[in-house]
C-alpha cells in the first residue's frame, strides 16, 4: 500500500510546522532542511506557493499524488465551494476519523489500526484507510482490540480533543460522524484556495 515513509522531521522543517506529528527538531532547528536551509529565503513564485500548499495537504492527510488528484476531481464535481468540499472529503476518510476520535495518536497510526482490521464501520470490518464515511456512519473498535495498549494509551492522552462533527462514546469505544465539518471547524492550517487555483491552471 503506497504512502509516504520518508523522514518526518525533514518534511516538518520544510513547512515550518509539525505536520506529521510532534517534532522536537522544529524547536532546535527552526529553519529549512539541507545545506541551504539557513540561507536567505528567495521570494517564491505564485506557482511555487500553490504547489507547496498542495504538498502540505498531501503530507498532513497521508495521501499520495494520484489519490489526491482523484479526491480533488470528485470535490470539484460536487455542489459547494470546491476547497471546502475537498477538506471535508479528506476529513471524512476513515483513517483521519479514527485519528480525530483519539483512537490513534497520529494518522499513520490510525492507518495501521484500520489496515490490521481493528476498526468496524456500521458493524463490519473495514480495512481500507481511504474509505469515505458518510454522515450517520458509526465506527467502533473491535471487541478483541479494545484492550490494545496502543489504543488505550492514545485515548488516555487525546481524551480532551473532541470535534463538533464527531460523537464519541468512551465506554463503548465507538463514535459517529454526525455531519461533514464546516471549514471553520477544521483545525488544519491549509489555504485550500491556493490548491484550487493550482488545479485550475
Amino acid at each position: 500500500m503506497a504512502r509516504y515513509t520518508g523522514p518526518k522531521t525533514k518534511i516538518s522543517r520544510r513547512f515550518g510546522e509539525p505536520i506529521l506529528g510532534d517534532s522536537k527538531a522544529l524547536q532546535k532547528k527552526n529553519y529549512g532542511p539541507g545545506q541551504h536551509g539557513r540561507g536567505k529565503k528567495r521570494k517564491q513564485s505564485e506557482y511555487a506557493v500553490q504547489l507547496a500548499e498542495k504538498q502540505k495537504a498531501k503530507y498532513i492527510y497521508g495521501i499520495l499524488e494520484k489519490q489526491f488528484e482523484n479526491i480533488f476531481d470528485k470535490a470539484s464535481r460536487k455542489k459547494g465551494v470546491t476547497g471546502e468540499v475537498l477538506l471535508q472529503m479528506l476529513e471524512a476518510r476513515l483513517d483521519n476519523t479514527v485519528y480525530r476520535l483519539g483512537i490513534a495518536p497520529t494518522r499513520r497510526a490510525a492507518r495501521q489500526l484500520v489496515v490490521h482490521k481493528h476498526i468496524l464501520v456500521n458493524g463490519d470490518v473495514v480495512n481500507v484507510p481511504s474509505y469515505t464515511l458518510r454522515p450517520g456512519d458509526a465506527l467502533e473498535v473491535r471487541e478483541k482490540s479494545k484492550s490494545l495498549e496502543a489504543i488505550t494509551d492514545s485515548l488516555a492522552t487525546q481524551a480532551s480533543k473532541r470535534y463538533n462533527w464527531l460523537e464519541w462514546d468512551s465506554s463503548e469505544l465507538s463514535g459517529k460522524l454526525i455531519n461533514l465539518p464546516p471549514r471553520e471547524d477544521i483545525p488544519e492550517n491549509i489555504n485550500e484556495q491556493l490548491i484550487v487555483e493550482l488545479y485550475s491552471k
